[in-house]
């Protein structure tokens, strides 16, 4: 076979550092276009993005030249920077932290569906307990203590 073919959905969640309430309903969406440019940038297809003022979810159709870990530290490195340009001068940073769940062709309206209904979805259900509904239902072991409350440690340097 002379290409490379692939399917690889992924959901990936991840939150402000601190877990802080810093992305602003006024400047979010041009958040979500920048780092849905930055992943076209580098081959990933984006489906959908969206978050609250705490954390966003994106799910990509990844390009395997790429992993998971290496994209999300690009985004987390270039939208903080970015953030601190242009709104929060320095105050913005990234847990260090993610979460990444794959998913079959199938199920990617669904998914797409639930990011693109976080604002609405976040007026009635916390981020911890919608994480530990994602974990559970994955079947990812995790401790409460660590489900993404690490230190800030992103930031645009």
């Amino acid at each position: 076979m002379a290409n490379t073919y692939t399917q690889i959905y992924m959901h990936i969640v991840f939150a402000v550092g601190r877990r802080e309430c810093l992305i602003a309903n006024e400047w979010a969406e041009k958040l979500y276009k920048y780092m849905a440019g930055t992943c076209k940038n580098r081959k990933h297809f984006v489906h959908a993005i969206n978050g609250a003022a705490d954390h966003v979810h994106l799910l990509i159709g990844m390009h395997p030249g790429e992993s998971v870990s290496e994209l999300v530290q690009s985004l987390k490195i270039q939208t903080s920077k970015w953030i601190n340009d242009k709104y929060l001068h320095g105050a913005f940073s990234w847990q260090s932290g993610y979460g990444a769940f794959s998913y079959s062709r199938s199920f990617v309206p669904a998914v797409k569906k639930y990011v693109e209904n976080q604002r609405e979805h976040h007026k009635k259900v916390r981020f911890e307990d919608e994480l530990k509904a994602i974990f559970d239902k994955a079947g990812i072991d995790y401790k409460k203590e660590y489900m993404m409350k690490g230190h800030a440690d992103i930031s645009p340097t």
